[in-house]
């Protein structure tokens, strides 16, 4: 299914011309409108009139995080404020917040990117979609809240909270769709099973899921415990929220809406722009974006891109599910560490449940790491010789992955913490 059928399977020189045409009135209206890009355009001694078409984009200077923290909060928008109707903002973990604005247009062009999002996955005005993410400064909640609406879909505004009333109101809406992170959609099927019902008690079929990086091992185990269909969505509120990629029915890897955001993977080390299919971080330029119109932001996150034609139909570039983040890549004893990958290897081993915890600490010169496991119900800690196989089991298969060797620690089921939102999987207590 489409939501906007012209727009998606048009052909690549359509839209080529039609980034060309963005592109350079974007790069004219940041000019005009921000210092930051000004000076930046400046120092590399670019003019508006010297890009002329998409072609031209690895002419221009990239943008950081930092430059929203450095311009906190309103110093990146493009717009003066009383055409600004939106305001959303990161959870700020580490150093400011950074603060997304947006206009009227832009609330209606993000509507219609998570519209896109849930017709790729075969939501229609029929369905009744549950919206478990949260709402208020994260994008998630109105993001998914409004593209709902756009589509003609029923919306259940749920938020996060109270998951046993989530499950009643699941059962009693007969809810065909629910948006929230996949450790979430994790916890109700746990909940759902204490309660001693099962995935016949629902009426879930599909899954739209973010917010945080998952395995398709994860996929598995989800699609299998609700008997649903679970599609990755991928967005980070600089760009806008979620929505700037979505995965179709096919379930390989996430088409981008780049006829509003542009994506190029670039090496981190020399900022070259790598070719398809090569691994390296994702860069995006906001083409339509009025009020933060960001350009070549770089968001850390690991990924690749291709060109190659989906049977879907669509011609939108593809990009992968996220490797991992530059900046929550783990260096221990001079090995690069994702925790997707260990992820990954949990979700190998039937005993175990998919929440785990790493401890990274340095004792003297030397790098240790231990993982916290959850082994699943049923499973008896008396039986000593068992839990001392399953520990030699899991550290043998995150040795064999990662290429160093780790402590395993296996704790009783519901042990380590339920998020509702991103969950918590490193703790790096070394002082590097």
């Amino acid at each position: 299914m489409y939501y906007s059928k012209r727009i998606e399977t048009m052909s690549r020189d359509e839209l080529s011309a039609l980034q060309s045409e963005r592109l350079v009135n974007c790069v004219k209206r940041v000019y005009e409108n921000v210092d930051t890009y000004k000076r930046k355009f400046d120092e590399a001694s670019i003019q508006p009139g010297d890009i002329k078409s998409i072609e031209d984009i690895s002419r221009l200077p990239f943008t950081y995080k930092q430059d929203l923290r450095d311009n906190y909060p309103f110093g990146l928008f493009a717009v003066p404020m009383e055409q600004v109707i939106r305001v959303h903002a990161s959870s700020g973990t580490t150093g400011k917040q950074t603060v997304v604005g947006y206009t009227n247009n832009d609330i209606d062009i993000w509507s219609q990117c998570m519209a896109r999002t849930f017709a790729a996955g075969g939501v229609s005005s029929s369905d009744i979609i549950h919206i478990s993410y949260g709402y208020g400064l994260f994008t998630g909640g109105l993001g998914a809240h409004y593209g709902s609406e756009k589509l003609g879909a029923t919306t259940v505004p749920v938020s996060v909270g109270n998951t046993k009333r989530q499950i009643q109101i699941l059962r009693d809406f007969g809810c065909t769709s629910i948006c929230c992170t996949p450790s979430y959609i994790i916890y109700i099927a746990e909940t759902l099973e204490s309660m001693g019902l099962t995935k016949d008690d629902i009426s879930l079929r599909r899954g739209f899921l973010g917010a945080e990086p998952w395995t398709d091992n994860m996929r598995r185990s989800i699609e299998d415990r609700l008997g649903i269909k679970a599609f990755d969505i991928y967005g980070l509120s600089e760009i806008m929220g979620p929505g700037v990629a979505f995965e179709c029915d096919e379930q390989h890897w996430l088409h981008v809406n780049e006829d509003h955001f542009y994506p190029e993977i670039i090496d981190p080390e020399t900022l070259e722009v790598l070719p398809d299919n090569t691994e390296g971080e994702l860069v995006f330029t906001c083409m339509t974006k009025e009020a933060l119109p960001l350009i070549r932001y770089r968001t850390r996150d690991i990924s690749k891109i291709s060109h190659e034609n989906c049977s879907c139909g669509r011609i939108f570039v593809r990009m992968s599910k996220p490797a991992g983040r530059t900046d929550d890549m783990l260096i221990i004893r001079g090995v690069n560490v994702f925790p997707s990958q260990i992820e990954s290897v949990l979700l190998e081993i039937p005993q175990v449940s998919p929440y785990y915890l790493i401890v990274v600490d340095r004792v003297g010169v030397l790098d240790t790491i231990e993982i916290s496991v959850e082994i699943k119900e049923g499973l008896f800690f008396d039986e000593v010789r068992a839990i001392e196989s399953l520990k030699k089991q899991i550290k043998n298969a995150v040795e064999s992955t990662l290429g160093i060797a780790a402590q395993i620690k296996l704790v009783p089921p519901r042990t380590l913490e339920r998020s509702e939102g991103k969950s918590k999987h490193v703790i790096d207590n070394r002082a590097l």
